[in-house]
């Protein structure tokens, strides 16, 4: 094995539709846990998504595009309205088995979850005014990163930050010791290994990246894709009661 370059065409266990259920429940169940660890997302929330939202007037729209159990937006949720604003969260993922636990979990008002693509929310003339995702740029072949990216620049009328695993051999280190605590019965250790042998470096990111679309500073272990579209208007839906 190698970490000099991505390993593209690897399986993740969990993206099985035939897996074992009761292991994907568990490591859908055992997200939360781990990305409190590893995601980052309080201080890219601290340093990109809240001056995003205080450009807002009115209610904030905010998107997770493959949400999966859902944890990442609850918890940024949770920071937008500590910091007072008023946020309509709304998380979706093609996968039900993925729903089916987000909606089990979540007990704050203003978070919904939907079966559906970011294609499908671009045909319907859906806009968000921020749009994120967390560890989904590594699942995805050439084609429907180019997808992600369009769709979300559609999507988005303040902001896009789609944040992911920085594949490099502390990294895969590091987590094979870390995760066990929290591994058994689940494919937390299969499929997060898995993940950071398919995932980017930042060089590697930058230059697969569109006109448009940055790739700043990151927590340790971690890469982000940026884009601001500040001026396309608001979302058209969601303002009411703001």
């Amino acid at each position: 094995m190698t970490l000099s370059s991505r390993d593209e065409h690897l399986a993740e266990l969990m993206d099985d539709p035939e897996c074992d259920p009761v292991r994907l429940r568990r490591t859908l169940q055992r997200f939360g846990a781990v990305n409190r660890l590893v995601s980052g997302w309080d201080g890219v929330y601290r340093s990109t998504l809240r001056p995003a939202l205080a450009s807002v007037e009115g209610r904030v729209r905010l998107l997770d595009i493959g949400c999966g159990a859902g944890d990442v937006l609850r918890r940024l949720v949770r920071l937008a309205r500590r910091d007072g604003f008023a946020v309509e969260g709304v998380g979706i993922d093609p996968d039900p088995r993925a729903l089916a636990v987000a909606e089990e979990a979540s007990a704050a008002g203003g978070v919904t979850y939907r079966k559906a693509y970011a294609h499908e929310l671009v045909a319907a003339g859906e806009r968000f005014d921020v749009v994120v995702s967390n560890h989904l740029l590594h699942h995805l072949g050439s084609s429907e990163l180019d997808g992600l990216l369009a769709d979300s620049e559609a999507l988005a009328a303040r902001l896009c930050v789609h944040s992911d695993i920085e594949r490099s051999a502390v990294a895969y280190a590091a987590f094979a010791v870390g995760i066990t605590p929290l591994a058994p019965g689940s494919f937390l250790r299969t499929d997060g290994l898995r993940s950071i042998r398919r995932s980017y470096t930042r060089e590697e990111l930058a230059a697969r990246l569109p006109s448009g679309w940055s790739t700043p500073s990151a927590p340790r272990f971690r890469v982000l894709a940026v884009h601001r579209s500040e001026g396309r208007g608001a979302p058209r839906t969601g303002r009411e009661g703001g």
